[in-house]
């Protein structure tokens, strides 16, 4: 694989200051970090200002959708069986994220351990971000074939080299709200499920729900814009058949127009015919306050939904509303970003924590909703027997992962962007498509 030198990362990124690792879970700012650089959900704008430990190695992290406290209490529960070193841990802004921990490495003051989605990861390698971790495995006696699958050490695999840790597979899946369902006249099946197997069973649900929803509801919690009406995209251009966005190298662009055209038309009507409420900006909090009927959100959202008083819902995967029976997804990984002044024995440690984390760990952070990558895990009956989870375990086998591409970050934020004309109503479905495969096409060059 081609890398950029770290020294195009910090040209690209003078305006924003040199960030070291630094942090503490879960815990009050000290009093020389101001307080206004910690947001209302525990993240830190400046974690250079956080005061840090020495003696415990840093961790970045972006989980700040409802999952950050299950990865503090790993963190916890791990240095409670007195590591050979300690973790301590400091979450940014999931929006920063990346462009700090690519600016801090660049710095030569990147973390020791961090975060990276699966479709983040090419690009990290590419540029040189994150090191390979197969020599500390190696010492470390662990074989990952025994502990995950094919798919799983493939998507973290570059090269013949393993560059991190899977430690699951989130997946946009429905949530609904079953008091509303009951007050629109619509049952659940036998499994406790919705019977949907086309787009008209499903609007035949949104437009009995939509009867029965008073002043300030939605039928749909879903935004305006952004992440979560894409991934709907994507999901549905993949069930109407839609072919990979890139050939298998990142060469070229393979979408289908036409049927990405539908799909966008299809998710659009979602507004067009009232279903969603305008301005709604958090869409699991909206959904959170018994607001809205549906909610389609990611897997993450469960932790945080069986936690909230009065919130009578269930949920299952994504439903299959055209030809194919596939969802979005991507998957976190625990890496090794690249520090200079990280000893070897820093290293090894921070290694024994990723695969800890992930094994170890897997069902504390299987409570936050993540589908976890661990095998043992998986299969093991404390998992089966959690809540909602073993409703939406499917999503494994029917997830369209991103395509494996170092551009695919720039390529997803073009495509967000021409996707948002038309929710916007700023361009029709077709116009919005081309802007779209234009982006893709920039993205390649």
């Amino acid at each position: 694989m081609k890398r950029r030198a770290l020294a195009m990362v910090l040209t690209a990124a003078m305006a924003i200051s040199m960030l070291a690792g630094c942090g503490e879970t879960s815990s009050p700012p000290e009093e020389s970090e101001s307080k206004s650089d910690v947001n209302e959900d525990g993240t830190v704008n400046n974690p250079e200002a956080v005061k840090v430990d020495k003696n415990k190695l840093v961790f970045w992290s972006l989980f700040s959708g409802g999952d950050g406290e299950f990865m503090d209490k790993i963190i916890s529960d791990y240095n409670g069986t007195k590591p050979t070193k300690e973790v301590q841990s400091i979450m940014l802004v999931w929006g920063d994220y990346y462009t700090k921990l690519q600016t801090a490495v660049a710095a030569k003051k990147g973390p020791d351990i961090g975060i990276s989605h699966a479709s983040k990861l090419p690009e990290l390698v590419d540029q040189g971000v994150v090191e390979p971790i197969d020599s500390y495995l190696k010492d470390l006696d662990v074989d990952l074939n025994s502990m995950y699958s094919p798919n799983s050490l493939d998507s973290v695999t570059f090269d013949g080299k393993t560059y991190a840790i899977p430690l699951d597979t989130h997946a946009e899946i429905l949530y609904f709200n079953k008091d509303i369902l009951e007050k629109a006249g619509i049952n659940l099946n036998s499994d406790g499920q919705l019977d949907i197997n086309s787009e008209q069973d499903f609007k035949d649900m949104l437009k009995k729900c939509k009867s029965v929803m008073g002043d300030g509801e939605s039928t749909i919690a879903l935004t305006n814009n952004g992440d979560d009406p894409y991934r709907i995209w994507w999901a549905s251009y993949f069930q109407m058949g839609g072919k990979p966005l890139v050939n298998k190298d990142g060469s070229k662009v393979t979408l289908d127009k036409d049927i990405a055209v539908k799909a966008a038309e299809f998710v659009k009507s979602l507004y067009d015919d009232g279903f969603v409420a305008e301005g709604i900006d958090d869409h699991q909090k909206f959904f959170q306050s018994g607001k809205a009927a549906f909610l389609f959100g990611g897997t993450w959202a469960t932790g945080a939904l069986e936690q909230t008083e009065n919130l009578n819902f269930a949920a299952q995967p994504w439903p299959k509303l055209f030809d194919s029976d596939v969802c979005w997804a991507d998957s976190h990984t625990l890496i090794l970003p690249v520090n200079p002044s990280r000893s070897k024995e820093d290293t090894k440690a921070a290694v024994e924590f990723m695969v800890d984390a992930s094994k170890d760990g897997g069902l504390t952070w299987a409570g936050s909703g993540q589908i976890p990558a661990n095998k043992n895990v998986l299969d093991s009956q404390e998992y089966k027997d959690m809540p909602y989870r073993s409703s939406y375990m499917s999503e494994l086998d029917k997830a369209v992962l991103p395509s494996k591409t170092s551009h695919f970050y720039a390529m997803k934020s073009g495509m967000i962007d021409s996707l948002n004309t038309l929710w916007s109503g700023q361009a029709d479905a077709k116009a919005a498509i081309d802007s779209l495969y234009d982006q893709l096409n920039s993205s390649l060059e």
